[in-house]
């Protein structure tokens, strides 16, 4: 069975999610900086109307932050329900894998373990494929949900 991912490049490699939780690609939009929010939350996006936290990547992984270039972009991918964007390096493409050249996760990656649902070969290359609902940690998903709230100001 075959398994349709988009791949981005983060730090010099290759992750992927799968198509299904992206909503969209944004080249660039301005990112209004929220207060106390935690380091890896850029702030907020308006996206046609509707307010979005962007998430850093790099920031999220540990990486090393570097400035954003035109290849830089923002997907915007469904969290548990959420709406977020994620800041990545360059998107690469929308690859199809076979479901039979995914493996698991080894113990030891350039990023948190928790994080990769395994890695997937195509073309001589290794896409870390992430698990979207792992990203973040409970308290940072309602995190994320009550700056939404917060600034909509649509609070229960």
């Amino acid at each position: 069975m075959a398994r349709k991912l988009v791949v981005f490049e983060l730090a010099d490699e290759l992750y992927g999610l799968d198509i299904f939780n992206v909503r969209e690609i944004v080249k660039d939009a301005p990112v209004t900086k929220i207060p106390r929010a935690p380091d890896f939350v850029e702030g907020i996006v308006n996206l046609r109307g509707k307010l979005i936290p962007v998430v850093d990547l790099k920031k999220r992984f540990g990486f090393e932050k570097r400035e954003k270039t035109q290849d830089t972009r923002i997907i915007i991918a469904d969290i548990s329900g959420q709406e977020t964007g994620l800041v990545v390096d360059s998107v690469k493409e929308v690859a199809t894998i076979d479901e039979g050249s995914i493996e698991p996760a080894p113990a030891v990656t350039t990023i948190n373990a928790a994080f990769v649902e395994g890695l997937a070969k195509k073309d001589e290359k290794l896409i870390i494929i992430i698990k979207l609902d792992l990203l973040l940690q409970v308290e940072e998903k309602e995190l994320l949900k009550s700056i939404s709230r917060d600034i909509t100001g649509q609070g229960n």
